[in-house]
């Protein structure tokens, strides 16, 4: 099965995916050669369709998978048929699931501001004042360069970014003075500016901070609610309830469509309150 998962790796690589959709893209088919391989003693060319739904069946029951995630199961095992078995796939015999859309966690203004401030490690709390004040991924900050930082213009270069397009993020004169800080403080970095340990050459990985950010949590006496894109929402729904307009937000945030951009009227606490119901002009209207 090694040369099938060769293939696809191949094939993902030509296509220029990213390496983290790469690494994502091949849980799933792992599983799936591993399935064929030790339960159905079949190729991968030889599987029939009701096979395959039995095979979705198997991974959600064997591994308690959410909807979503089947979904992203389902998304490989598309790609895999198309790209290296050469095979047409028939999205009526394999459909997508429906699953139910939650509104993430967005700590208000004071929170931020509580958490942030009383993170104790330099390095740890600039990475997330980052985050908060341009709006920034993780993977954006891991990957920010001692060259993206136009301080003349108060912004950030943000290069290759999820939509694979650059864009600039505004840059706060405070999270300024706090990475000039620790600029000095972690041995002047001139290539990443927060490098993986005993590597200048490479960024930091991910996941660093979000065991950090949990752990702070846990200092505070917190739920454990956030995550490292908890305050790139709160960057996004604090400017709006700050009356910044979408098509601004969606700009600064480079999302590829204002879709995208809508969800911070939801999650807008601010906004809700200020919306008067009809029902209560009508009152006040026709009210004696």
């Amino acid at each position: 099965m090694d040369k099938y998962l060769d293939y696809f790796r191949e094939m993902i690589s030509l296509r220029g995916l990213t390496d983290h959709t790469l690494s994502n893209y091949c849980t799933y088919i792992k599983a799936y050669l591993h399935y064929l391989m030790d339960i159905l003693h079949k190729s991968p060319e030889d599987v029939s369709w009701s096979e395959l739904r039995d095979y979705i069946r198997w991974l959600q029951k064997s591994r308690t998978l959410s909807d979503r995630t089947i979904n992203c199961a389902i998304s490989q095992l598309c790609f895999f048929t198309l790209y290296v078995l050469h095979k047409s796939w028939d999205d009526t015999q394999l459909p997508m699931r429906r699953f139910n859309e939650y509104l993430p966690f967005v700590p208000s203004k004071e929170e931020t501001w509580q958490f942030i401030s009383t993170i104790p490690d330099l390095k740890q709390r600039t990475m997330v004042t980052l985050m908060y004040s341009s709006g920034l991924r993780i993977g954006e900050v891991c990957r920010l360069r001692y060259e993206d930082v136009e301080r003349k213009n108060m912004r950030l270069h943000i290069a290759h970014s999820k939509s694979r397009n650059d864009r600039y993020a505004i840059l706060s004169k405070a999270a300024l003075d706090l990475l000039t800080r620790y600029w000095f403080e972690y041995s002047r970095p001139r290539g990443f500016l927060f490098p993986k340990q005993r590597s200048d050459d490479r960024p930091i990985d991910t996941f660093f901070l979000s065991r950090h950010i949990h752990a702070h949590e846990k200092r505070l006496g917190w739920k454990q609610r956030l995550t490292c894109h908890s305050f790139r929402h709160a960057f996004g729904t604090h400017l709006y309830e700050n009356g910044t307009d979408l098509i601004t937000i969606k700009a600064l945030m480079g999302h590829k469509s204002l879709n995208s951009t809508t969800i911070y009227v939801h999650l807008s606490a601010g906004a809700l309150r200020k919306a008067i119901s009809p029902f209560d002009s009508l009152a006040g209207e026709y009210h004696e």
